[in-house]
């Protein structure tokens, strides 16, 4: 069976038989129905928080010298990661081409979610895997020579992908299986200039990781790899994962590299699990430096750097503008005080999402990463949950406003073909 995708640039997109077979074969190690058991478990956790118990740290892990991974030279610098939409080919060029020292293109958030869009991105990302995506986009533009190692974030657990055409109707499998069934099905490794490298989005567990490593290890061995030759870094970006990291961090070796701390999706996992009959304040009012924000850092610092891991940091969220300078001085000023103040919290880089943010980003890491530095015994259990200082921000009808604003107009965008971009 092979099915055709026309795309609106005219390239021909294939779900063929030799997919299908590796997709089956990933889905007959119950990768499926593992999927439906973390999803229970996920609102398990969510109710029990509102029926008012508590989340609390469980087993610590503080014995790191057992379990230290050996980071290759190729990953030691990622002190800015710029990230885009898989689906358009000029943006990935740019991003790779902008001297980042990391690039994740993207198939969840910032990439709508339908057949076109997720095929067109996986094409894209396959050919600069391979260093030939080209752009025909006003003027012709290729990869140039470059270091920057390219992170391919698949769809989260959370979601699932119904099959088009196949032999069972409306066949369900994980969006995160699909995704890495196509990523890899036909990957060849000698094309490579760097070893595959994955992004995990929306975990809420340490049980989750289970999921993960079974599948990186069932596809190395379906490909017939050596076990670990896949790498990943994974988004901290619940509530319950934040309790979790050191289990999770156990789990994923020797497949795990770093965390990166998801901060608008953790603000979100974080009222749902704290607010449920209260008020949060104004999202705008909200500095980056934040005690809930700043105490994970410090945690993932001290965890992370204690495996031999890297500790991200999370994305600005105002983008500097060419043809604005009011505007464009005001997004870079924001940049430096986010950047330089998650640096002093001992993270090793730094989420970007323009080429003109690169430079600021990668200059508040002096040294391309710090896991020789370590935050403080303190720093392993600090309080996630307690934080006053939110009652003093205030309740507008304009932050509200503003909120509902801005949740039409990310609707808006996922209608007209965009993903999360305003």
């Amino acid at each position: 069976m092979e099915i055709n995708v026309i795309t609106n640039r005219g390239a021909n997109l294939y779900l063929n038989n030799d997919f299908f077979k590796f997709l089956a074969k990933l889905e007959a190690h119950h990768l499926g129905s593992q999927q439906k058991r973390i999803v229970r478990f996920r609102h398990e956790a969510l109710e029990k928080s509102r029926r008012g118990e508590k989340l609390r740290y469980r087993v610590h892990f503080h014995e790191p010298t057992s379990c230290m991974i050996d980071l290759p030279d190729w990953l030691r610098d990622q002190r800015n990661q710029m990230t885009g939409p898989a689906n358009d080919a000029k943006m990935c060029i740019r991003m790779i081409n902008s001297k980042s020292p990391g690039v994740m293109l993207d198939l969840e958030d910032s990439l709508v979610n339908n057949e076109l869009s997720l095929l067109e991105g996986h094409a894209n990302i396959k050919a600069a895997l391979y260093g030939y995506l080209k752009s025909f986009a006003h003027e012709p533009e290729t990869i140039g020579d470059t270091n920057s190692v390219v992170f391919t974030r698949v769809r989260g657990l959370h979601m699932g992908q119904t099959i088009p055409n196949t032999v069972r109707t409306n066949h369900y499998v994980p969006a995160s299986l699909f995704d890495l069934a196509y990523h890899f099905y036909n990957m060849d490794l000698d094309k490579l200039r760097h070893p595959p490298c994955i992004y995990i989005p929306k975990t809420e567990s340490a049980r989750e990781a289970l999921w993960w490593r079974e599948a990186f290890s069932r596809i190395e061995q379906l490909k017939k790899w050596k076990f670990g030759t896949i790498k990943c870094m994974a988004l901290v970006e619940s509530y319950p994962l934040a309790y979790q990291i050191e289990e999770f961090v156990h789990i994923l070796q020797p497949y795990l590299v770093g965390l990166n701390l998801g901060r608008w999706d953790y603000m979100a996992s974080f009222i749902d699990f704290n607010y449920n009959n209260g008020v949060f304040p104004d999202r705008n009012s909200i500095p980056t430096d934040v005690s809930f924000f700043q105490n994970l850092r410090l945690r993932m610092a001290q965890v992370c750097h204690s495996h031999g891991l890297l500790a991200i940091g999370g994305m600005t969220a105002l983008y500097p503008s060419r043809k604005d300078k009011e505007l464009n001085d005001r997004a870079l000023s924001i940049l430096k005080k986010d950047k330089d103040n998650e640096a002093s919290c001992f993270m090793d880089g730094a989420w970007t999402g323009h080429p003109d943010q690169n430079e600021i980003a990668v200059e508040a890491f002096p040294e391309p990463n710090q896991l020789d530095k370590f935050p403080g015994e303190e720093w392993w259990n600090p309080d996630l949950g307690s934080f006053p200082e939110l009652s003093d921000l205030p309740v507008t009808e304009e932050g509200t406003r503003e909120a509902i604003k801005t949740c039409i107009q990310y609707r808006q965008g996922v209608l007209d073909g965009r993903g999360a971009s305003l």
